[in-house]
């Protein structure tokens, strides 16, 4: 039954961290696009905040504070009784309550295969596409330096 629940939150989690990557004008078009169903009940925000990004130096030594980033999040109830939930970098609250409307939708087992393959699966598509392309352009840019090696006179 553990392995089951750590599974299911592994999958939750990789499902909105693609969410959360995705730009909310393409989210809103591929979910009007699957026909999933938008409609919920705003429990909490969407509402901008703060959040303390903490770094470490090295990669291994003491934390510290970086700074602060903006965050917006929201909660939803679906009809159905569903809460979901999300966090969101910047300050789009569209975003913020489709993020929480797919999470609490992802949660019911009757809708988990429309939220995968509507919206997670081409919105993932994209990010990878994006990333490729990026990765052509660096690479693209990419200088070989070497050195000659003199021999002793």
């Amino acid at each position: 039954m553990r392995r089951q629940e750590a599974r299911e939150q592994a999958e939750r989690k990789a499902m909105m961290a693609i969410l959360a990557q995705a730009k909310a004008d393409e989210i809103a078009r591929v979910w009007s696009e699957a026909g999933l169903p938008s409609e919920a009940e705003l429990l909490r925000g969407p509402e901008i905040g703060l959040v303390t990004v903490r770094g470490r130096i090295g990669g291994g030594g003491a934390p510290f504070n970086v700074g602060e980033a903006t965050v917006t999040r929201a909660t939803v109830r679906l009809p159905s009784g569903q809460v979901g939930h999300s966090y969101a970098l910047g300050r789009d609250k569209g975003k913020a309550r489709l993020a929480a409307i797919a999470d609490a939708l992802w949660q019911e087992p009757a809708h988990r295969e429309a939220v995968e393959t509507g919206l997670v699966a081409p919105l993932r598509a994209a990010l990878e596409e994006a990333r490729e392309k990026r990765r052509v352009e660096t690479a693209a840019t990419k200088v070989d330096f070497f050195t000659m090696v003199r021999g002793e006179d």
